[in-house]
């Protein structure tokens, strides 16, 4: 056996180890049924399937994933919310989806309505721009703006559109804002030139490195890993972000035991270093982002409520 595959061996059986040690007081009464709320193809979806893959090798559950698209998730959610709470269906969504979206649908759910079981990983969302633009802060920005330049700036999401809004807002620059469909279509607009800047979570990372796009601002309550010294939405007049999360949920009322297995299983898998999905989010990412239990329903709540008084702001 040669060296690579002598180390996907090792990974696999401590993987398999660590999950059967953590999770032995549970088992799934049959196939998991893993919906997805993204387009198949892109790298949500891979993530989630990647995930699906190294549990699979772990611990002989097996998974069929199904595509359940739509409403920034919402579709997903009213689908899975009376399904049954045994752990044999469980959805990917991002925290956004219970929380924004959630409340902006106004459709008579909230997060009590589900549980969460695990994030996987969060977002570096910048405000992107062409390097090519001259542009080097957010100062450049409103000084074009304010020399008469129409900025147009593109969002992937109502809320998106919502933050857009309110830091033109702080800035005293009135953005004309372009909604497209996913992150990947935001950045392909900036660097066509049919978009000035844009909100990136993280698609950026490869452009900014090699000196073709810069983040003007972090979209985050912290500043971007990538680029720290990029002001955040506070340092420019805003009191809400763009903080978010992907997040494994499933139906209300689901057994502590099965959640946590759950959330254990998830959790190992993609902190196990070798792991496929290991690999892959910290690649896009950066790195898992883990948190689970009574701490991340709290966090979804949370998100929920912020989710009505960003509407709030963002109608007056």
């Amino acid at each position: 056996m040669n060296k690579a595959l002598k180390t996907i061996a090792a990974t696999a059986l401590g993987l398999a180890l660590a999950v059967s040690a953590q999770a032995e007081d549970w088992a799934p009464p049959g196939p998991i049924k893993l919906m997805i709320a993204f387009a198949a193809g892109g790298g949500a979806d891979t993530q989630a399937r990647l995930i699906a893959e190294d549990l699979e090798a772990a611990t002989g559950w097996e998974f069929i994933p199904e595509q359940v698209t739509g409403k920034g998730g919402m579709n997903l959610a009213m689908a899975i919310k009376d399904m049954p709470n045994d752990g044999s269906v469980i959805g990917m969504v991002v925290t956004e989806t219970l929380g924004y979206n959630m409340r902006a649908a106004d459709a008579g759910v909230g997060p009590s309505d589900f549980t969460g079981i695990t994030t996987t990983a969060g977002f570096q969302m910048g405000v992107v721009s062409l390097s090519s633009k001259g542009w080097n802060s957010f100062e450049d920005v409103v000084a074009a703006a304010n020399a008469g330049e129409e900025l147009r700036f593109g969002v992937m999401s109502p809320r998106l559109a919502d933050l857009a809004y309110l830091l033109g807002k702080a800035q005293g620059v009135d953005f004309n804002i372009v909604s497209v469909k996913g992150g990947r279509a935001v950045m392909n607009g900036v660097n066509a030139g049919d978009m000035d800047l844009g909100f990136m979570a993280g698609i950026q990372g490869k452009g900014v490195a090699a000196g073709d796009l810069v983040n003007l601002a972090s979209a985050l309550s912290e500043p971007l890993k990538q680029t720290p010294d990029a002001p955040t939405f506070a340092d420019l007049g805003v009191e809400f972000d763009s903080d978010g999360a992907f997040v494994f949920v499933g139906p209300a009322g689901m057994d502590t035991t099965v959640r946590d297995a759950l959330a254990t299983a998830i959790g190992t898998a993609i902190s196990t270093e070798g792991t496929k999905s290991n690999a892959m989010i910290t690649k896009a990412f950066g790195g898992p982002l883990i948190q689970n239990g009574d701490e991340l329903q709290q966090r979804l709540q949370a998100e929920y409520d912020k989710a009505g008084e960003l509407l709030e702001a963002a109608s007056e």
